[in-house]
């Protein structure tokens, strides 16, 4: 589908307000209110992109991890008809090629999760993780155990999903793997996203080249340190290939990766944003990846410490590499391609040694588990690599 923005009209622009009154973010106005002249000639008020509908939009983004720019794009678009999903409103059911995604999937995993079967993210996505851990509750209360969640199943759920209540032992889960994994980093997997141009409305020209140019740059000297380092890495496409955050996401579950680092520049129309941000998984349903968080944490604070770009600090996201991989995620903005002077800065290759360096270490603080650790900014690669010797 089209972008949908401000001023728009047309049948989608009156599906997408009615979702935003499902979710109470604008009041239910629907009536007899004739029509509204517009530039393209006359329409009903319900199919008018206007200032309301676009406060509505940025409000419900912010809300669901996305980009709260207004704009009703293909990630926005798929949050909102997710969003209109409430648990009963349909059959749900496991399909390989086209995973049934919604709120009604996320309510179910997390009634799941709550009485004991359900150990993984809470990411409203139907998929094999999903389906197993719903067999499993449907044989143990004895109902016919074909992953399919329908009304008798949907009864049970009522009956003993909200009395019952409990933490999270998907970040458990994340916890132990990295602590029982140790602190060496050898042995390691870890695959590395580098972004392309020309991926993004303002990445165009001279901005998309500069982006291809320094990202790959940046992952092959990452890789490198990484492979110094002892720790088996990957690259998720070639560099003349552009495939999409899904595919990428793909790549990754495919290599069985522990960790994922997904390096992109920042856009903004105002050529005056600028600084570093990091995103990791996290959604409106209090649901994150807890290590994804530690790594995408230690990266910010040790490239602020060694570089001096501006602290966009760091937030959790629903985007679909942070989503769809199954491992902890980290996705840094490495200053705005859109902004002159961080794209003079990514542009040295010294800079990007330092960053290169700063996102090693942030690995390996994520594996020390504050155990030997020194304080931000001041572990260096030679000391990295005194320490990994040792405990080979």
């Amino acid at each position: 589908m089209p972008n949908l923005r401000l001023g728009d009209q047309g049948s989608a622009i009156a599906e997408i307000r009615s979702i935003l009154v499902g979710q109470e973010l604008l009041p239910d106005t629907a009536g007899p209110e004739g029509l509204l002249a517009t530039e393209g000639g006359w329409a009903s008020p319900e199919a008018v992109f206007d200032a309301q509908l676009d406060h509505a939009v940025r409000a419900f983004q912010q809300h669901r991890g996305l980009v709260a720019d207004g704009i009703v794009g293909p990630a926005t678009y798929r949050a909102l008809l997710e969003s209109s999903y409430h648990l009963g409103s349909r059959v749900l059911l496991y399909r390989l090629s086209a995973p049934m995604t919604g709120d009604d999937v996320a309510a179910l995993q997390s009634r799941l999760q709550n009485l004991g079967y359900y150990p993984s993210l809470v990411d409203g996505v139907f998929g094999e993780t999903t389906h197993l851990a719903l067999g499993r509750y449907q044989d143990e209360v004895g109902l016919t155990s074909d992953g399919i969640c329908g009304p008798a199943t949907l009864r049970s759920l009522e009956r003993l999903g909200n009395r019952i209540t409990g933490g999270s032992p998907h970040a458990i889960r994340e916890e132990e793997r990295v602590r029982r994994s140790g602190p060496q980093l050898a042995g390691k997997r870890v695959l590395i996203d580098a972004g392309c141009g020309g991926q993004h409305p303002l990445s165009t020209g001279p901005v998309a080249d500069l982006e291809n140019r320094v990202l790959h740059d940046l992952a092959q000297r990452l890789e490198g340190r990484m492979g110094a380092a002892g720790m088996d890495t990957y690259v998720s496409h070639a560099e003349d290939s552009a495939p999409n955050d899904a595919e990428r996401a793909r790549t990754a579950n495919a290599v069985d990766a522990d960790l994922v680092i997904a390096l992109r520049c920042g856009h903004h129309q105002t050529t005056a944003a600028s600084g570093v941000a990091s995103f990791y998984f996290g959604n409106s349903h209090g649901s994150y990846s807890s290590i994804g968080r530690n790594l995408a944490s230690f990266i910010q604070r040790e490239i602020v410490a060694r570089t001096g770009l501006y602290d966009c600090r760091t937030h959790p996201r629903t985007w679909t590499i942070l989503r769809e991989t199954r491992m902890p995620t980290a996705l840094i903005e490495v200053g705005y391609a859109t902004n002159p002077v961080d794209a003079a800065w990514l542009d040295d290759p010294h800079n990007r040694d330092v960053v290169a360096e700063a996102i090693l270490i942030a690995v390996k603080r994520v594996y020390l588990l504050g155990e030997n650790d020194r304080p931000t900014g001041t572990y260096t690669f030679a000391d990295l690599l005194a320490a990994e010797q040792k405990i080979s």
